[in-house]
């Protein structure tokens, strides 16, 4: 089995850490994950415990130019960790979670330590969860998030590189590896649920640092993912998710040869109930 670590930065979004320390810490434990927190205002929380945690100095910066500082630092930290002795380090955003399929009975390190190391990264499809405000409550805390969404845009935003399998940079927002290419692998998603819950987006919307740092642009476009889902109608999984991971691994759109593209087609889909459990 590979060594693997998993690392992520963060500032004021402690819902998403506690469920981001309990993921990754089942599937690699606590004593492999690298948490950093953009700012030294920020308190290391409870759920942290049994972590690597640190803090760095908060500049309020534009949308872009804080996204390019965060992923060279994060880039520079996943080498340190590499020449530490990992074999493959895993980087996402707080609200992201890379998963198996769970048809496959397999943990999320045996699934990486299968696949072929003589690739720079792998990625998970991405998968954009999104509440159905037909049919979905409010998400409650306490209980897995995937137990209260059933439905997902497939999102070549969120078909991320998010494991390097070889000491990379990884683009803004882990979205590329610079000078390489990507390769989506069966079986693997990159869960993402910034679109969860329509009060949680309008909360943040509210954040007055957020907005001055032009994040307002990037939560309207969330809350266009909780319409789409709300609104279309829901395809099978497995043809759709098949169909999406063959386009995504070989289309590119013309601004980026190693960027994911799928013809602009917005595909809603209905989450199987094997994966409730997960997260």
């Amino acid at each position: 089995m590979k060594r693997i670590a998993a690392l992520t930065m963060l500032r004021d979004d402690d819902f998403f850490l506690e469920k981001w320390v309990a993921w990754y810490g089942s599937q690699l434990g606590r004593e492999h994950l690298y948490i950093w927190f953009d700012g030294l205002d920020q308190s290391v929380p409870p759920c942290c415990e049994g972590c690597h945690t640190g803090k760095i100095e908060h500049l309020s910066l534009p949308v872009h130019e804080g996204d390019r500082r965060r992923i060279d630092f994060l880039s520079e930290r996943a080498r340190e960790l590499f020449a530490q002795g990992y074999e493959a380090v895993i980087g996402t955003d707080v609200d992201e979670f890379l998963i198996p399929d769970p048809a496959l009975g397999q943990s999320l390190p045996a699934f990486i330590s299968a696949m072929d190391s003589s690739r720079a990264s792998l990625s998970g499809l991405g998968i954009d969860v999104g509440q159905n405000l037909r049919e979905e409550a409010a998400l409650k805390p306490e209980l897995p998030m995937l137990a209260q969404r059933r439905y997902a845009k497939l999102s070549t935003r969120y078909s991320k590189a998010s494991v390097l399998l070889l000491p990379c940079d990884w683009g803004s927002g882990f979205h590329r590896v610079r000078g390489k290419n990507f390769h989506i692998c069966e079986g693997l998603y990159l869960f993402h649920f910034g679109c969860v819950d329509l009060e949680r987006i309008k909360a943040r919307m509210a954040h007055a640092g957020l907005l001055a740092e032009g994040w307002g642009r990037h939560l309207r476009k969330r809350i266009g993912t909780i319409t789409l889902v709300s609104r279309a109608k829901a395809l099978d999984w497995e043809r759709w998710t098949a169909f999406a991971r063959c386009c995504q691994n070989r289309i590119r759109p013309p601004y980026a040869w190693n960027k994911p593209a799928m013809f602009e087609l917005k595909l809603v889909v209905r989450i199987p109930d094997r994966f409730r459990e997960t997260v």
